[in-house]
């Protein structure tokens, strides 16, 4: 039945890698079942027979669809299906349609789509890395490469990770949580596609020698699918081009250069842009006429003076549009506490980029849950980017982050992941929200160190201040340039975003994007060289002025947070029959407490003393009291020999009356009375366990009183009778 089904194999990394083809999904162009281990994902690539009208872009999708069924789970949604992409999902999309897009013809308008379908999972094996074009040997590059799609490809990726100083190709579970670094590396059989990395601070050379490794190990697998083309891989279809006439395009420069030349030397989006708007309309207006129903290609035909004349004076000249050396920063500046009730707010400008990030403390159990088919299920530092439609001067209603915003809070999420504190050292939940206020390049950057300023303000013990920058770069033939802190008219009109977040020590993230076919190692290496000295300006220059360390008080308005770790057979006594315990606790010391499975004790409050309140009661529980040790307790019985103090839910002790006072005691309802809160310090602990406490002592201690002379009671010690059982009223003195 199956007269076309094919099945290739090799090994990568020590494990099977399968590609499946010509049993399933018959209609599409292209299509293949990857196996890579127990992974299992289907690839899938369609294309229309023509254009849509009026398409004047390339329209390409790319979906990484993640089943639940794929690790044996029932969705948790009410529906009990899945619903819209989780984060991690649209983050695959987003790095599978990075380094195939610029493959693709860009004269062709014809829509692709890219669907792979997690139908497996071995979490020693990735699915991202096998569905990925640019991940590890995937399907996407192996379909659309048999497919009779147009596509420049094969490419492929790999994952790498650093451990005890050496490099592993796709590591497992348990080798990624050991690993300094998870770098994804996607190259072409000569060049380098993509790049996305987050590393624990790892020096520029060690994360070169690991792309690339990355790439030595890609070679293989693009061995492997070409020789999957050569024996079944489809001619490619002609399509209609969209590139404009010769004629059309010399026509447009000449008539539109010298005044595109003028509009574009300027440091102002606003005034670029205000400048070259009469231009369009002259040139509409002349050659409409001439070329009717051609207005999209007249536009792409302005669109390629504009990068002409940027990518002259580039490469001729060593001119930038706004003047700056290829070396120089826009102008800097930073701010911090800007907003009064927030926990930590910073603001970061980069010439007319503006970035304003706020950082909001939480409790543990506030950290975000995920439902997704990877091991990781919760994560308590989260980064939310957005970017309204004025921040780059337009008008349209917001509808929620789409992929790139996804993508930028991402970046800026793993690019300050490995400077934040551990749970132990600082037990709180992180959200930071980045507000793009204004936009021409590099906002994911500015977001990084706004996010620093945000946390360093909040009082958040970060290791290290991170910066971002971004580098760009130019190429004609075997001519290449590159240049520091692009902004928005060098990115649309460059050949590479090549972004790198780190502190001092080294690269703590990456994310590389392209438009032409690669990059050769030496262009790498500057990138990485560059980025790193333009940081530690940032760093110094910039955000250490504007806030020189964490603050040392969180704010007031800020939860405070308190952490104790139980035993965990110590768990049923601190939340009691009932949760009665612990509901007392949280009454009496107006606090929240989260006792987790493993024996950690989260409390949280508005008020320090409440919260440390709270810790003393809740370790008092767990440990015995310690003799000297001094408590704040409630009266809760009144004897004529003294007073029954709780210092902690089931643990009580004797105040004896000559242990009342600094003074003589005739009455002990004198001094104290049931409910009455009062300090007490443990003088001892006999050998039934029973508390022998002292308000006395405590007094003494605190308030540096004096025992009036000779008239002191005599010492319950020494008496002798019983010690009296908690509840027994029948010995009276």
């Amino acid at each position: 039945m199956f007269e076309n089904y094919k099945v290739y194999r090799t090994e990568f990394a020590g494990r099977p890698f399968v590609v499946e083809t010509g049993k399933m999904a018959q209609l599409t162009n292209g299509e293949c079942l990857v196996r890579y281990g127990d992974t299992v994902v289907h690839v899938a690539v369609t294309a229309s027979d023509k254009p849509r009208d009026g398409v004047d872009f390339f329209p390409l999708s790319v979906d990484y669809e993640e089943n639940m069924y794929s690790v044996g789970k029932i969705p948790g949604s009410y529906m009990k299906r899945e619903g819209r992409p989780s984060e991690k999902a649209i983050l695959t999309s987003r790095e599978i349609d990075r380094p195939i897009r610029p493959l693709f013809p860009k004269d062709m308008r014809n829509d692709v789509s890219v669907v792979c379908t997690v139908m497996s999972v071995d979490n020693d094996c990735m699915p991202e890395i096998a569905a990925m074009a640019g991940t590890s040997m995937v399907g996407a590059s192996a379909a659309l490469t048999v497919s009779d799609i147009p596509w420049n490809g094969p490419i492929s990726g790999v994952s790498i990770g650093y451990i005890d100083g050496e490099y592993v190709i796709n590591p497992t579970s348990e080798q990624r949580k050991k690993s300094e670094m998870a770098v994804t590396v996607v190259s072409s059989d000569s060049r380098i596609v993509m790049i996305e990395a987050g590393a624990n601070e790892i020096p520029d050379d060690v994360m070169y020698c690991g792309i690339m490794a990355g790439h030595k190990a890609n070679k293989a697998i693009i061995d492997f699918i070409n020789g999957i083309k050569a024996e079944i891989g489809k001619e490619k279809f002609g399509y209609q081009s969209s590139e404009p006439s010769e004629e059309m395009l010399k026509a447009v420069k000449d008539m539109a250069i010298d005044d595109v030349r003028a509009a574009m030397d300027t440091d102002d989006k606003k005034v670029r842009d205000a400048r070259l708007l009469p231009i369009y309309e002259n040139v509409h207006a002349k050659l409409d006429p001439v070329y009717p129903d051609q207005g999209a290609k007249i536009d792409e035909c302005l669109y390629r003076t504009q990068k002409f004349v940027v990518r002259r004076w580039l490469l001729d000249e060593q001119k930038r549009v706004d003047g700056r050396k290829m070396d120089e920063i826009r102008p800097l500046a930073a701010e911090v506490g800007l907003l009064p009730r927030v926990h930590g707010s910073g603001m970061f400008t980069r010439g007319q980029t503006q970035v304003l990030t706020v950082a909001t403390l939480g409790l543990m159990s506030e950290e975000q849950k995920l439902d997704g088919i990877d091991e990781q299920e919760s994560k308590r530092y989260i980064h939310q980017y957005n970017m309204p439609s004025y921040s780059v001067g337009e008008t349209r209603p917001s509808r929620g982050p789409g992929r790139r915003e996804i993508g930028h809070g991402a970046l800026a999420e793993r690019a300050l992941l490995p400077v934040i504190p551990s749970e132990e050292e600082f037990p709180y939940t992180m959200r930071l929200v980045s507000e793009v206020l204004s936009s021409n390049g590099s906002t994911s950057q500015a977001s990084i160190c706004g996010s620093t300023l945000a946390l360093m303000d909040a009082g958040v013990p970060i290791k290290a201040p991170v910066a971002g920058i971004s580098c760009g770069l130019i190429t004609e033939g075997e001519r290449w340039m590159t240049m520091v802190d692009i902004q928005g008219v060098e990115d649309f009109f460059g050949d590479m975003d090549f972004k790198v977040a780190g502190t001092h020590k080294g690269i703590t993230a990456i994310q590389m994007d392209l438009k032409i076919k690669g990059l050769l190692p030496e262009m790498v290496k500057e990138a990485l060289y560059k980025t790193h000295k333009a940081r530690d300006y940032i760093i110094d220059e910039i955000l250490l002025k504007a806030i020189a360390q964490p603050r040392k008080e969180l704010s007031q308005y800020a939860p405070k947070m308190m952490s104790i770790k139980i035993p965990v057979e110590k768990i049923r006594d601190v939340i009691g029959a009932g949760g009665k315990v612990i509901q007392k606790i949280c009454a009496e010391c107006d606090v929240k407490i989260d006792v987790e499975e493993d024996g950690n004790v989260y409390i949280s409050g508005t008020d320090k003393e409440k919260c440390e309140k709270a810790y003393e009661i809740v370790n008092t529980i767990v440990n015995d009291p310690v003799p000297g040790t001094i408590y704040c307790g409630k009266v809760t019985r009144i004897m004529d020999f003294g007073a029954f103090v709780e210092i902690a839910p089931g643990k009580e002790g004797l105040v004896h009356i000559s242990q009342l006072d600094v003074k003589r005691v005739e009455k002990v309802t004198d001094v104290v009375n049931v409910g009455d809160q009062v300090t007490v310090k443990v003088l001892n602990i006999d050998e039934k366990g029973r508390l022998n406490l002292s308000r006395r002592a405590a007094r003494i201690e605190l308030e540096g009183l004096t025992p009036e002379n000779n008239t002191e009671q005599q010492p319950y010690s020494r008496r002798p009778h019983r010690f009296p059982q908690h509840g027994d009223h029948s010995h009276r003195m």
